[in-house]
């Protein structure tokens, strides 16, 4: 007979997520975050906070931030915008989640940047989190917006919960005009990487709805292109390898002619892929598995179409590229052959 409140086998599972990824290391900010609340409601509090959005965080002038802070958007990895954001404003300690943070003392970043520092602060407390890749449906009418949130384990209720690190609450829906519940983001109005592509390739869904922006007119940031671009890169954010939106490696490097879908060999590795990701509780080791197949594995080194460059670069990324293993442990990706 189990004893009261045991841990259930998806409990356990959930551990996985609940220990640091090389991204979400706080560094030296350790101590600063063990001072938080271990509680995801004033965690997400803290996190919207932290970050001033470069697209739609309002007039950098009217806010007191630099043009020249644009390079803050790639900062990868979380020990090093804690820093930053010590720099600029103090830890994230310094004033009390309900206190708005100047947006001069934000560091310049995305969505990503909400969800990566909010991740962090979660796993420094041992509360299984993860980000999630895909699209929102809250941002404009008719359209699904390259977007992400995280995943918090729910353990009464034996689920994975979605939270929006970013969107304060009374955040209205253009869809119908009801409020966003950011505590518990409901399935329909963000769909992960997976979930667009599944609703994609039935034809439930319009393929050109998926977009960056409905405003931004490059190929590759809409339709197929995209949804490709966001389930592989759901993929790695669920292997506790939290990429730069702009990051391509591997299949997402073959551009796709006319923003047709890929061929037909590629979308039968990429449904089962889909399959497997929509899930409601895979597997680490599974995910690990297709983590390391040629082609969605992340690599050393990747393409970066960052804003700060008007053309692509190599990215040198060998440490979000630790792949964690079962048990929790890095295990190393292996460089890609050629």
């Amino acid at each position: 007979m189990s004893a009261p409140n045991a841990p259930t086998a998806a409990d356990l599972r959930a551990e996985h997520w609940a220990t640091h990824s090389p991204v979400t290391q706080p560094g030296a900010q350790a101590v600063a975050l063990d001072r938080l609340p271990a509680d995801v409601a004033t965690l997400l509090q803290v996190s919207r906070q932290l970050v001033f959005h470069y697209r739609a965080g309002g007039g950098w002038a009217e806010h007191g931030v630099a043009p020249g802070r644009l390079a803050e958007v790639d900062t990868r990895y979380a020990d090093a915008m804690l820093d930053r954001l010590t720099e600029l404003g103090g830890p994230p300690t310094r004033r009390p989640a309900t206190r708005p943070r100047p947006a001069a003392q934000r560091l310049v970043g995305c969505c990503r940047d909400f969800t990566v520092l909010f991740v962090a602060m979660a796993r420094q407390h041992g509360i299984p989190a993860r980000a999630r890749v895909g699209f929102a449906a809250y941002f404009e009418p008719g359209w699904l917006m390259d977007h992400v949130i995280a995943e918090v384990w729910d353990a009464p209720q034996q689920r994975w919960r979605m939270v929006e690190p970013e969107m304060e609450p009374g955040h209205v829906v253009g869809l119908d005009g009801s409020v966003l519940d950011v505590d518990d983001v409901p399935p329909h109005l963000f769909l992960t990487g997976a979930r667009a592509w599944q609703r994609a390739r039935s034809g439930a869904l319009d393929a050109a709805t998926f977009v960056v922006a409905p405003d931004l007119p490059i190929p590759d940031t809409r339709g197929w292109p995209y949804l490709r671009h966001n389930l592989v890169h759901d993929l790695a954010a669920v292997n506790k390898q939290e990429m730069l939106l702009w990051d391509d490696w591997g299949v997402l490097n073959e551009r796709l002619p006319d923003g047709e879908p890929p061929v037909p060999e590629a979308l039968a590795v990429l449904d089962e892929l889909a399959g497997l990701l929509a899930g409601p509780d895979p597997a680490a080791a599974d995910l690990r598995r297709w983590g390391m197949r040629e082609g969605l594995a992340v690599p050393p080194v990747v393409t970066s179409y960052s804003p700060l460059h008007e053309r692509p670069i190599e990215v040198d990324v060998s440490r979000a590229a630790v792949l964690a293993a079962d048990d929790g442990g890095p295990q190393s990706v292996p460089r890609p052959r050629g």
